[in-house]
């Protein structure tokens, strides 16, 4: 039976790469994990095996290093797209790259005076902690034409402890679920949202700015939405992104609900009013949904985890 060659692409994944910018004594740090996918002109290494159309991926490797010394790494963005330019322009078999990127953040430690002073500076300013809060994320997709530029984030954990409920739902035989009128609503956040730039002629974004607005605008929206259900609460989030930043067209989300259950204290005879929880890991249910700016189509993956 005859078979054919379908979608493929090969590139280096998981290049981990720390750039340092040493401003005199103050030191910046930008910690990445960059992957690179690339596709085109590839039909014969894989059918006879030529490499004549193959760029090493040990090459695609090197290139990661060498652009964070040639070009810096202003926003995972932005080098996110010098990666992708390169890859297509510079190789003719390569029609499209796609470059993902997680992003790491630290925080300078902030060191007592005494200390400053025991090793002989003012300030201490090149100690950092590993922030815990979440993972920074971008795909950069260039065709040689289109631009695609997706970013999110994971991990980001919120709680609100009050000004949510649950009630009013399909009740069948096997429902032992009770309704709830003050609840916990806990969830860990993944969010991918689209730019609407999409080639060189347009005014890029401010990348970083962008990231920490729409940071900004999500948690905002989390803590003031009075939740009668998750869903709720992620439109909201979605809403408050799109209207706010016109830069973005579409945000996507993957929320779990963290269950979080009121201990039966009765045995022990003591009465539990709302204060002690048992916070559930497993089963989870599992919210997600795109919010869109009116009349635009969707293009971020349905499946996050494949994202």
């Amino acid at each position: 039976m005859p078979t054919i060659l379908g979608q493929n692409q090969y590139g280096k994944a998981e290049n981990r790469v720390v750039k340092i910018v040493r401003d005199g004594d103050t030191h910046h740090i930008k910690d990445l994990n960059v992957s690179v996918a690339l596709s085109g002109d590839l039909e014969e290494v894989h059918l006879s095996g030529s490499n004549a159309h193959c760029l090493p991926t040990d090459t695609t490797k090197n290139t990661v290093y060498a652009f964070a010394k040639e070009y810096g790494i202003e926003s995972a963005e932005q080098f996110g797209i010098h990666l992708a330019r390169h890859f297509v322009t510079s190789q003719e078999p390569i029609k499209r790259a796609r470059i993902r990127i997680e992003e790491y953040a630290w925080e300078r430690i902030e060191t007592s005076d005494a200390n400053s002073r025991f090793i002989g500076a003012e300030e201490v300013k090149h100690s950092f902690v590993r922030q815990g809060q979440e993972t920074r994320l971008t795909e950069i997709v260039y065709d040689g034409e289109q631009w695609q530029v997706i970013s999110g984030l994971k991990d980001l954990v919120v709680m609100n402890s009050t000004n949510s409920e649950f009630w009013g739902y399909i009740k069948d035989k096997y429902t032992t679920l009770k309704e709830a009128y003050d609840r916990i609503l806990a969830t860990q956040v993944s969010a991918r949202w689209r730019f609407n730039w999409t080639d060189d002629e347009q005014r890029m974004p401010n990348w970083e700015r962008s990231y920490e607005q729409v940071k900004k605008h999500m948690l905002q929206a989390f803590a003031e939405t009075y939740s009668l259900s998750l869903q709720q609460t992620l439109y909201q989030m979605g809403s408050r992104i799109i209207n706010n930043r016109s830069e973005i067209d579409e945000v996507r989300f993957s929320l779990p609900n963290k269950h979080h259950f009121l201990v039966d204290l009765e045995p022990f005879g003591l009465k539990n009013d709302n204060e002690v929880y048992y916070a559930a890991d497993r089963p989870y249910g599992l919210i997600e949904a795109t919010v869109l700016r009116d009349g635009v189509e969707a293009r971020i993956p349905v499946d996050l985890t494949n994202l």
